[in-house]
Order: structure tokens, then C-alpha cells, then sequence
């Protein structure tokens, strides 16, 4: 099972048209476990949900996905709600306004921790504002750091430059999440943000010298690349599709990965991860970019079921 722990919140996106928003299940973290869910890969979801309506809309959602919801602690309490504004032409991405004042989500501490995760938990994944908002932030890195090497890690650390506040305090907190993680997602946007005006290929040797073992780097509608410590460097092209918006693309871009290396028996060991071929990453990358292209043929984040991807 990959443990996914993080936000679960509201996106309120912008109904065609109209001046009105329709509330969906969102959170970076809770996307990529839906994601899993509907493409078959035992997953669970790790994260405080409110008994608000708003808590039932998540909670409900996330097990009609087939997501395991048994690590969430119910409590009174609000949702984090966020409002989508969609890109006009020519921006890149999404951009998301939070509203997580005393939320529940953000809520978590250390000594809410589980003391012990079942041995049937073999992946945990981290991402976007539950690694900022505090005290949930140093909650989840602390459970990331105590997981570190038992089992695999993945990161997408999903920026949102509106909620960091110094980018460099964050950088500086982002590298020192990477010699816990096997595997790192990143977006171009994520690496305008943190390396602003770098190319990021020559950021790989210190990556993988902190211990990553997967590198994928999604590059919006060009494509995407993959990279790993034995020197394989993978670009695939975006497939093309009419987008409708491309809220949770990448959310459904690295679910999909994550899929099919579970399906193909790659993803929990991280020698095999380390040296994937040429061959296993572009395949890889093929499947992931396939999801991300349904996505992004409807509203909202809607990634696909696995009976639409073959």
C-alpha cells in the first residue's frame, strides 16, 4: 500500500461562464491518492478530516475512490478551502488562494503521529502546503524523517509561492527533505520558483547524491522528462488533447507513475528504481502522461479510471 499524508481541502473552481464556483474534493496530496485509487493500487490516505460537511464531502469522496481512510482521525473543526483561479492565455498554471486559518488539516502534531504503520505500508508520499502550514509541516516531516529508508518516499513538493512566504527559508527546508526521498517529482513552475533562471539537469548530481533514486520533471504542455543515478535521461512529449483546464494535471501525472511502477514491480526497491532503463522510464512516462492528458480534458482535477487507460 502507498500511504499518501497530506491535505485533504475544498477547491472552489470557476463554473464555465459564470461567475459562480463548484466545490470539489482537492489537496495535492489527496489528489494523487485518488488517483491511485482509480487506477487500482492499494492506497490509504493519512490526514485529520473535519466532521463539518465539508469533512464529509472528503471523506466520502476518498472511499468511493478506493482509498483507505482509516488513519483519519475525525475532529471538530474547519476544512481549508481554496478557490482556483484558471490560467489565461499564455500562463503556465492554476493559481490557488488558501484559506487554512485553524483548519483541521493543518492542524496536526507530533504526538498525533501513528506510533507504528502496518507492514502492509510500504510507500509514504509528501507534498504541497501540509509540508508549509504549521503545525501539520513539522508534524509530516518528522513522520517523513522517521520513515526514511524503512520505506520508499516520494515527494511533490507542488509550490505555492502565495503560502511559502521566503522562498529561500523553503528552499533551504526543501533540500533538506531530499536525502529522506526516493523519488522526486517536480514541475517547471516548482523549479521557477525555487531555482529561478537554473537548468535543473545540472541540479541531478546533487539530488542523487543526497539519495533520490527517481527524478521526473513535468514540463506542462511539451512533455515530461525522467532521470535516475545511472545516468538514463528520458523526455517524453505531452500527448495532445483538447484541454478544458489543467487543474490536477500533475497530481494525475505522478499518481499514474506511481501506478506503474507498482504495477510492474519496480517501485518499492530502490536499486531497480536507481537503475531503471531507458525502456522502463519512457514507458513510464508514457503512461503518466497519457493520465494527465484525460485530466485535463475535464473540469477540475478528475483523473482517470484504469479501464480508460488502456
Amino acid at each position: 500500500m502507498i500511504l499518501g499524508c497530506g491535505e485533504a481541502l475544498i477547491d472552489f473552481v470557476p463554473l464555465t461562464g459564470e461567475r459562480a464556483y463548484r466545490p470539489c474534493a482537492g489537496g495535492s496530496v489527496l489528489n494523487i491518492a485518488v488517483g491511485l485509487g482509480r487506477l487500482r493500487v492499494p492506497v490509504g490516505f493519512f490526514c485529520k478530516l473535519s466532521t463539518d460537511f465539508f469533512g464529509e464531502l472528503l471523506a466520502n469522496h476518498l472511499s468511493s475512490n478506493q482509498v483507505d481512510i482509516r488513519l483519519c482521525p475525525r475532529v471538530d473543526g474547519s476544512t481549508t478551502l481554496a478557490f482556483v483561479s484558471l490560467p489565461e492565455e499564455g500562463a503556465k498554471e492554476p493559481q490557488f488562494a488558501f484559506y487554512a486559518n485553524g483548519t483541521v488539516d493543518r492542524s496536526l502534531t507530533t504526538d498525533e503521529l501513528p506510533s507504528k504503520l502496518d507492514e502492509s505500508i510500504r510507500a509514504l508520499h509528501f507534498g504541497s502546503i501540509s509540508l508549509v502550514l504549521e503545525p501539520g509541516a513539522g508534524a509530516l516531516e518528522a513522520l517523513m524523517r522517521r520513515e526514511s529508508r524503512r520505506r520508499i518516499i516520494t515527494l511533490d513538493p507542488n509550490v505555492r509561492p502565495a503560502v511559502i512566504g521566503d522562498r529561500s527559508a523553503y528552499r533551504q527546508r526543501f533540500e533538506s527533505w531530499l536525502e529522506h526521498v526516493d523519488i522526486l517529482r517536480l514541475s517547471t513552475a516548482d523549479l521557477d520558483c525555487l531555482y529561478p533562471g537554473a537548468d535543473w539537469q545540472e541540479l541531478l548530481p546533487g539530488w542523487f547524491a543526497a539519495g533520490i533514486s527517481l527524478v521526473l520533471v513535468t514540463q506542462g504542455a511539451q512533455g515530461a522528462s525522467a532521470c535516475v543515478p545511472s545516468g538514463e535521461l528520458v523526455f517524453e512529449p505531452a500527448d495532445q488533447v483538447e484541454v478544458s483546464d489543467t487543474v490536477g494535471a500533475g497530481d494525475t501525472f505522478f499518481s499514474a507513475a506511481l501506478a506503474y511502477l507498482h504495477d510492474h514491480e519496480l517501485l518499492y526497491d530502490r536499486s531497480r528504481l536507481a537503475s531503471l532503463s531507458a525502456t522502463d522510464l519512457k514507458a513510464c512516462l508514457g503512461y503518466a502522461s497519457r493520465a494527465a492528458a484525460i485530466n485535463c480534458t475535464r473540469e477540475g482535477a478528475d483523473p482517470p479510471y484504469k479501464h480508460e487507460m488502456t
